[in-house]
């Protein structure tokens, strides 16, 4: 879960002038970023080698 502490730092790192689809787009990658960054740290991850093999059968 985001903090507003977070996104008020998201937002100073933003141009002085934006739209609030950009303002939205970037508030859901973080918190996209950060649930993945909580699956991996409890071990819910995707091995790198599972992952080749499965976008390997994608391919075929």
């Amino acid at each position: 879960m985001l903090t507003k502490d977070k996104v008020k730092e998201l937002i100073d790192h933003m141009p002085e002038t934006f739209s609030v689809d950009d303002l939205v787009e970037r508030v859901f990658l973080l918190e996209k970023i950060e649930s993945a960054q909580k699956e991996i740290e409890n071990g819910e991850g995707i091995d790198w080698e599972d992952l080749k093999k499965e976008m390997d059968s994608w391919l075929k």
